[in-house]
């Protein structure tokens, strides 16, 4: 059964070209918004914690600061809203999943550049 879903999905759901990223890059993810008729391009860039899944229904965790805040989003990559994304940073981080990374604050919040 796996196998026909995952031939399915990579027959059939069409795939956007974007860059590779992994936990601890900084990236900066263009996503499309629609308010009433209006449609704009609204930008989010922070940290991605983890990517999760495979094919089609892979996900991606990003966080950022704002002020004191901290706020995080979690996008499916196939979503058909998102325009494009844009890896600003390569973080060199140990683990796949960093979610450690939300208690820390100022300097050492810092992840190192490759």
């Amino acid at each position: 059964m796996d196998n026909l879903v995952k031939y399915v999905e990579d027959k059939y759901v069409a795939k956007k070209e974007l860059p590779k990223f992994a936990a601890g890059d900084t990236i900066t993810v263009y996503q499309e918004i629609s308010e009433g008729g209006k449609t704009r391009v609204q930008f989010f860039r922070g940290v991605v914690l983890q990517k999760r899944g495979s094919g089609a229904t892979e996900t991606f965790t990003i966080r950022k600061m704002s002020g004191e805040i901290g706020v995080e989003r979690i996008l499916p990559l196939n979503m058909p809203s998102i325009q494009k994304i844009e890896v600003n940073k390569r973080g060199k981080v140990r683990r796949a999943r960093i979610f450690y990374f939300r208690k820390l604050r100022g300097k050492r919040a810092r992840i190192k550049e490759v």
